[in-house]
């Protein structure tokens, strides 16, 4: 029995624990320097206040930009889930607001070659947070590495964030790109929705958002949409400074307001009423068994 296989008799068995799916977004971008940590963590703050349990996975393997955002630091990370046997609750660390994360540590290495009964662990441990948390956010690293890409085709929803410098933009196409050029990549699957960011004006971002619109139409065939415009603010500038994030040091700030709507825009049920939960462990198979078959 080949690894793909075991892992569907793993997800077929928890399958039947009927444990409610949690809803999985991935938070992406082109280039690093955008502002997607940022974005990460304070639509996960506004979720929260909606009432939503959030925890967000870092998934920028080897840096720490969520906990340094944070102020806090893990004492576990998902390395010692998967090598040392620790168990999902003790890798959470919860941050301002009631907001989880795990930290991603040296990430996935090595996880095609482990034996079935590791990754039964692995899995059933991940499928936990379905139970835990309503939205699970992953914030990947920045750029076009195979393992962003993993984690992007095994998502059904992706936010990528951009911004008006002309790298950004293009850097946005090239990573859909190489999406869409994925062998696993199933677009009716999947939704992708931008978030324009640093902006003087909406009219700007609606621009922006319709020149890269233009080119993945024409030339990927890709659907997108627009959820929403972050102003450029010096208040997320002081925010990272103090290691508060934007939405509770100022609540009140352009950019936090703009998070907010865009939290609200994601909970709107009329537009995701097509949109499937895939859950954790669904999720986290697709990738290991990505880097074993794909």
């Amino acid at each position: 029995m080949d690894q793909a296989e075991q892992l569907r008799n793993i997800i077929k068995a928890e399958s039947q624990n009927k444990r409610p799916l949690a809803r999985i977004i991935t938070v992406t971008s082109g280039k690093g320097g955008v502002g997607k940590s940022n974005t990460s963590i304070n639509l996960a703050i506004q979720l929260r206040k909606m009432g939503q349990r959030v925890i967000i996975m870092d998934a920028d393997f080897g840096l720490a930009n969520i906990e340094i955002m944070f102020g806090t630091i893990p004492k576990y990370n998902l390395s010692d889930l998967i090598y040392q046997g620790k168990d999902i609750k003790e890798i959470i660390t919860w941050g301002p607001g009631e907001v989880g994360f795990i930290s991603g540590g040296s990430g996935i290495v090595g996880l095609s070659n482990l034996r079935r009964e590791y990754l039964a662990y692995i899995v059933q441990n991940l499928a936990k947070l379905d139970a835990i948390a309503d939205i699970i956010i992953i914030d990947t690293a920045a750029g076009i590495s195979d393992a962003v890409l993993e984690f992007l085709v095994a998502s059904g929803e992706i936010l990528v964030v951009t911004t008006p410098e002309p790298t950004s933009i293009t850097d946005s196409y090239s990573l859909l790109k190489e999406l869409n050029r994925h062998p696993r990549y199933v677009p009716e699957n999947t939704r992708i929705k931008v978030i324009t960011n640093r902006i003087e004006t909406r009219e700007e971002g609606k621009t922006l958002f319709n020149k890269l619109n233009a080119v993945v139409s024409r030339y990927l065939n890709l659907s997108i949409e627009h959820i929403g415009t972050i102003p450029y603010d010096s208040q997320i500038t002081e925010s990272v400074i103090q290691q508060t994030p934007v939405s509770m040091l100022n609540p009140k700030a352009r950019s936090s307001l703009a998070y907010e709507e865009i939290a609200a825009t994601l909970m709107n049920k009329e537009l995701n009423k097509n949109l499937r939960k895939r859950g954790m462990a669904a999720f986290f198979s697709h990738i290991v068994s990505g880097k074993k078959t794909g």
